[in-house]
């Protein structure tokens, strides 16, 4: 069984390199993929990603090792800004991201002061595994929408039918990083997903998916662009409501962090800390035209694979990011992988996520056989899954956010029923 590389643990320069940049490539395409879709430079949001997450491995006393990237929870408000102000939304955007940073910080302020009990109660064993599950479970069907499996919009595209270079260059993809975690030995199995994506971009390459005009025509060296914030006030109430999906997605990823490392980081270093870091970077990146950061899940799957947890890993993965971000050619060269071969692995990756939640529910040994640990993990599957969306004015909750506040108010009416003695199963054990 390979040995666990653990969270302060350093690796020689040359492995660590090549660890580092597994993950990136991972996070690479989907951190790029906001940018692309606002319309704004990638290099500036690479940058900012790379300093966040120096930030935040600094916040965090260097306990949690964390990717940050740009979040997919923002996209929808800030659309509907670009199409309203389309001569300075984007600006008009980062003002609101700003807010956004400065809430976490204030959220990891009340946090520090109440303290994090409060999660034993909102997330007993029975949600927390099923939260965490959820957020792999969330983000395979857009794995497999990248993958050429699924229509991914069937609005878009009615007339969609699968694509077998796709399906090819996805499945070989899968295929090699499956085999090479099974049957690889010694550094070799550590990079596997790396050795994974590289074979699939090769395969690419000879299919003729590559886009090589735009690497040759990419300059080496390229500035990132600034962009400055600027202020309205429509604009911070349309954007602002989007930190609370941030904020539950990030106690999530936490979660499921603490579970993959075997501690439980909401104590040490604190949830408190990680919301600091999360809020910090988020208001840095506003500043000068990034988009708001958020913990990976790609990068969390990586971990889970590769059982190598080290920080020094992510920081270097980081100052590689923060280097290319300089850089047109490399950014290019990294940004043309396919996304059939990211759709093949991530695929893995999420589905990884998954597992880990399963996980939870068996090293916390949770009794199924009492009926509220079953409909807990029920009632927060099922609203999930279900498609479900719950819009207040402009927050709109939905998938693994919605799922985690039913869990979290369930989890508390079953306390206080517990408290009052109203539970049927106390009384059915007391009779025995």
């Amino acid at each position: 069984m390979q040995r666990e590389i653990q969270v302060n643990e350093k690796l020689p320069l040359g492995p660590g390199f090549l660890l580092s940049i597994q993950h990136l490539f991972a996070m690479f395409g989907s951190t790029v993929l906001v940018p692309n879709i606002f319309g704004v430079d990638p290099g500036m949001i690479l940058l900012m990603n790379g300093i966040g997450t120096l930030l935040y491995i600094f916040i965090c006393r260097g306990k949690i090792p964390a990717y940050l990237g740009s979040s997919f929870a923002f996209i929808a408000p800030v659309s509907m800004v670009l199409k309203e102000h389309p001569g300075n939304g984007y600006s008009l955007a980062l003002g609101a991201f700003i807010i956004t940073g400065i809430i976490f910080c204030l959220i990891a302020l009340i946090v520090k002061s109440v303290g994090t009990k409060w999660l034993d109660v909102l997330f007993p064993p029975a949600v927390m595994g099923a939260v965490v599950a959820l957020i792999g479970l969330e983000l395979v069907p857009v794995a497999a929408g990248m993958a050429g499996l699924i229509n991914s919009d069937p609005v878009a595209n009615p007339n969609w039918t699968p694509d077998a270079t796709t399906i090819t260059l996805s499945m070989v993809t899968l295929g090699v990083t499956v085999l090479g975690a099974i049957l690889f030995r010694g550094f070799a199995k550590i990079i596997h997903i790396l050795i994974g994506i590289v074979s699939g971009y090769v395969l690419a390459f000879f299919m003729g998916v590559v886009d090589i005009h735009s690497i040759t025509e990419a300059r080496l060296f390229e500035m990132p662009q600034v962009t400055t914030p600027s202020w309205d006030v429509g604009v911070i109430i349309t954007i602002l409501p989007v930190a609370l999906v941030v904020i539950v997605e990030h106690i999530g990823h936490l979660l499921v962090t603490g579970s993959i490392v075997g501690k439980d980081l909401s104590k040490d270093p604190g949830l408190h800390r990680s919301l600091l870091g999360n809020g910090i970077s988020t208001i840095f990146s506003g500043f000068v035209g990034s988009t708001p950061n958020t913990t990976y899940g790609e990068n969390i799957g990586v971990m889970a694979l590769t059982r190598v947890y080290s920080i020094f890993v992510i920081g270097g993965a980081a100052i590689i990011a923060i280097v290319l971000s300089f850089s047109g050619t490399f950014t290019s060269v990294i940004a043309n992988i396919p996304p059939a071969v990211m759709g093949g692995v991530s695929l893995l990756l999420f589905g990884i996520i998954a597992a880990s939640g399963f996980r939870i529910f068996v090293e916390q040994k949770v009794d199924f056989s009492k009926t509220s640990n079953m409909l807990l993990t029920t009632l927060v599957f099922v609203t999930g899954l279900s498609g479900a969306t719950l819009q207040i004015y402009s927050i709109q909750l939905k998938g693994m956010a919605l799922a985690t506040v039913v869990g979290m108010i369930v989890s508390l009416l079953f306390g206080l029923f517990q408290k009052l003695g109203w539970m049927n199963e106390s009384v059915e054990k007391s009779s025995h």
